[in-house]
């Protein structure tokens, strides 16, 4: 038996709406085979070697992820993609229409477009049926319509387009099909923890909440202006007087885009150059797997090895993460299949280092193989936030390897990664079009996310649609959206962020039913939904639950229970989550029908 516990373990991506708690009980785990057993072959990994550096040529991410936006959104680095293939150069044309026209709100663009993408599809382009379908779903200059769309994801998703394939994935577990589920999303995470960085995960690409309850949220957007930030300038400042922390940060934010900023590979590493040659470890480590990988740069070994050990010689511990993999691998070095390396850096905390360990173990590379002792390492770099850790939690429960085999956590954990991979670039372009104001643009792109089930992205395109009303620029199936389209089109998208634990899309929800905003107006229903909210402690629920008992709409008439949730609202000693539990409250019931 495991006996290593994974409790209330944190995985608090910013890609993911709420943190995300895994916590497994002995009843999990299962009697592990050591090296020899009959289960050895049955291991995720058992018939793959152990590649991270390892690939015949870098991809960029518009490369991993074919028929994305970036030739659009990023043109300089990725221009060939457009010229090489005619039935691409139409795809492109169209999708740059359909964003032209959604900016304005113009309808004959709009046509126009979608009657190229089908065009385009119908010749058998898979991009373009992953927007075709994408269209159908949205009900956009196209009679909205779930069949079509999941057909057309279908077709796109057999002709190798992964976005669609994520759109099937979060669409199977919407219905509980987690044995199709499990399969997309296994395949999905694998191509994004394979543009994972060794010692650590690449840093997200931040989607931000642009709305706090109801209001925007200024703050947040404040520190995604990029060089028009208040901050960056400070930091940019301090960078060019010689400060080697801030060489470092600048460097981050050009070499992945982060904080507004576009990505500028050429000058990220410049500026980890100034840090290096100040001595900054970290600049020195990363810039090491920069080299290591071939990531923008020429792939260079020896070079990278420099780098990492001058990084572990000031301390920095998760180096030796990185270092050990060149000597397991024997990159740049003569080949030395030893844990010596990876151990210190789980000896000091490093996630990095307990997840090569369980690797090593896991695939008995170097060491004996010995299942359990990978079980305690992975859970180990799970509990401090180590995304491949999770990758490998996920297969391991997706083949019933060391942990009972379990199609609902593999589902789970495939989906956290998953939502790492390139396509999550879209919240980047997303969130800058807002933050130029462009609103009509913004909400397709958050859209286009939300389909593939980033919960963050449903909110905001529905706070979007809810908020900014007809300067949305939102486009329904004959032309601007009227008010009863725009209300549906908010409300399917509240409801989806709802089931992924949105405080707030319940109570818009409830709101709906209580103001009869694409629905009929429905008291009881509205109560029901506040009471969802208020089971995630949402003080406007516990307001407006208060108020129906008050007055006994949808609730019986109850001026006891009425101050009792006025008073729960205004101190937030919340009763939570048992009343709820108690209530066999769990979802709530969507007035749209079956998902497909």
């Amino acid at each position: 038996m495991c006996r290593y516990r994974l409790a209330l373990s944190l995985l608090t991506l910013s890609l993911l709406g709420c943190p995300f708690v895994l916590v497994l009980s002995q009843d999990e785990f299962k009697d592990a085979p050591t090296s020899g057993d009959s289960d050895a072959d049955s291991s995720p990994d058992s018939s793959l070697e152990w590649d991270e550096f390892d690939y015949s040529d870098y991809k960029p991410e518009h490369e991993l992820d074919r028929g994305s936006w970036h030739p659009i959104f990023e043109p300089d680095s990725t221009a060939s993609d457009i010229t090489e293939d005619p039935m691409m150069t139409e795809y492109y044309s169209a999708v740059k229409k359909i964003l032209w026209a959604v900016t304005g709100g113009e309808v004959g663009m709009m046509q126009e477009a979608t009657a190229e993408i089908e065009a385009t599809a119908v010749a058998g382009n898979p991009h373009a049926q992953s927007v075709l379908g994408f269209l159908y779903g949205l009900g956009l200059m196209k009679e909205w319509n779930k069949t079509m769309a999941f057909l057309y994801h279908h077709f796109a998703a057999e002709g190798g387009n992964l976005q669609s394939k994520m759109v099937l994935a979060y669409t199977y577990s919407r219905q509980d099909m987690y044995d199709k589920a499990v399969k997309l999303y296994a395949e999905l995470a694998e191509v994004a923890a394979n543009s994972f960085l060794i010692s650590k995960d690449l840093p997200v690409i931040e989607p931000v909440r642009i709305h706090n309850g109801a209001e925007e949220n200024k703050e947040a957007l404040r520190k995604f202006r990029g060089e028009g930030d208040e901050d960056f300038q400070i930091l940019e400042y301090q960078a060019q007087k010689g400060n080697a922390g801030a060489m470092y940060k600048l460097g981050l934010f050009y070499y992945f885009g982060l904080r507004g900023m576009r990505r500028d590979h050429a000058e990220a590493l410049s500026w980890f150059l100034k840090a290096v040659k100040k001595g900054e470890p970290r600049s020195m480590e990363l810039l090491g797997e920069i080299y290591a990988r071939g990531a923008g740069v020429e792939r260079n070994y020896t070079k990278a090895l420099e780098l990492l050990t001058l990084a572990s010689e000031q301390q920095l511990y998760s180096a030796y993460n990185s270092m050990g993999y060149l000597y397991v691998k024997g990159y740049g070095v003569e080949k030395n299949c030893t844990k010596e390396y990876f151990q210190k850096a789980a000896d000091n905390e490093e996630a990095g280092g307990h997840y090569s360990l369980g690797v090593m173990y896991l695939r008995g590379i170097g060491v004996k193989r010995n299942v359990k002792l990978a079980c305690k390492y992975f859970i180990a770099a799970a509990n401090a936030g180590q995304t491949k850790a999770f990758y490998q939690l996920a297969k391991m429960f997706h083949m019933g390897v060391g942990l009972k085999k379990d199609l609902v956590m593999a589902t789970a954990l495939y989906k956290l990664v998953a939502e790492r991979g390139p396509w999550s670039t879209l919240s980047r372009w997303a969130l800058e079009a807002y933050l130029k104001g462009d609103i009509g643009k913004a909400l397709v792109l958050y859209s286009r996310m939300a389909e593939l089930g980033y919960e963050i992205a449903q909110g905001n395109a529905a706070w979007i649609l809810d908020k900014h009303e007809e300067s949305s620029m939102c486009i329904g199936e004959s032309g601007l959206c009227t008010d009863a389209e725009r209300h549906q089109r908010a409300l399917s998208l509240w409801w989806q962020a709802s089931d992924q634990g949105n405080e707030h899309a319940a109570l818009r929800i409830g709101d709906a039913y209580y103001y009869g905003l694409g629905v009929e107006r429905d008291y009881e229903r509205a109560a029901e939904a506040y009471m969802e909210a208020k089971c995630r402690s949402n003080a406007e629920a516990m307001l407006k639950l208060g108020y129906m008992h008050e007055h006994g709409e949808g609730l019986p008439l109850d001026h006891h229970l009425a101050k009792r949730y006025y008073d729960q609202a205004k101190v937030a000693n919340l009763v939570g989550n048992k009343e709820c539990e108690a209530l066999g409250m769990t979802s709530i019931p969507s007035p749209f029908g079956p998902i497909i």
